[in-house]
């Protein structure tokens, strides 16, 4: 993998290694782990990686672009699946994520940035390019199977299906985030089924197929005939 940062080659045109980075970022990974934000130094990521610390400042300007990198190669292993239902896509992309983000590297390292992050715009700015709007190809994936399939239709507005997929992917990454980091809960099958539920409820609305079917109430016994 490539920082998303820097070239493919330095100036002397020399290729840069794929096998290093690899072990950068896994080493970056682990010291998280096992050091936390404050104590981890490029030092140490370089002595774990088995590379000197100039080869790490070639290619990152400093912890914070390291951290985002790495933990953006976790998020790239997301895989939307296609199951010939966007119902069945839609679980199983959460259920792959609940899972991602029950790994300690990755909730170590995605919650040290974004904490991080709150103080530092640029950070801010390298999260939403190297993992937000590099995620966000699930969504648009998933959304043009969907119309292909015809389950969801064609936006030919391009603003507003931008717009969409923005909300989209808000509702099912900020859910998954909150739900497995903050309240601690499981997100298994079963909860994963209801959320879809309730996200393909508003994908009807806002797709503009108008309010989602919702089961009517049983009239009261009180009710007049």
């Amino acid at each position: 993998m490539q920082s998303r940062s820097t070239p493919s080659t330095r100036a002397g045109g020399r290729p840069r290694s794929t096998e290093a980075d690899t072990a950068i970022l896994e080493a970056t990974r682990q010291a998280l782990v096992d050091l936390g934000w404050t104590k981890l130094t490029l030092g140490d990521v370089a002595t774990r990686a088995g590379v000197a610390k100039t080869t790490l400042y070639r290619r990152w300007a400093g912890k914070s672009e390291l951290v985002v990198d790495a933990v953006a190669e976790l998020f790239d292993e997301l895989e939307l699946p296609d199951s010939g239902s966007l119902a069945t896509d839609i679980e199983g992309v959460v259920l792959q994520f609940a899972a991602l983000l029950g790994r300690p590297e990755t909730k170590t390292a995605l919650m040290a940035v974004v904490a991080e992050s709150t103080t530092d715009e640029p950070l801010r700015e390298r999260i939403r390019a190297s993992i937000v709007d590099r995620q966000k190809r699930l969504v648009l994936a998933g959304r043009a199977r969907a119309q292909d399939r015809g389950e969801l239709p064609a936006e030919p507005d391009s603003v507003a299906a931008a717009r969409t997929a923005d909300l989209i992917f808000d509702v099912i990454a900020g859910a998954v985030v909150h739900r497995a980091l903050v309240s601690a809960e499981p997100v298994d099958a079963e909860w994963a089924g209801e959320f879809t539920s309730l996200v393909l409820g508003g994908l009807t609305a806002v797709s503009g197929r108008g309010p989602a079917a919702m089961p009517s109430a049983s009239p009261s016994p009180d009710a007049s005939p």
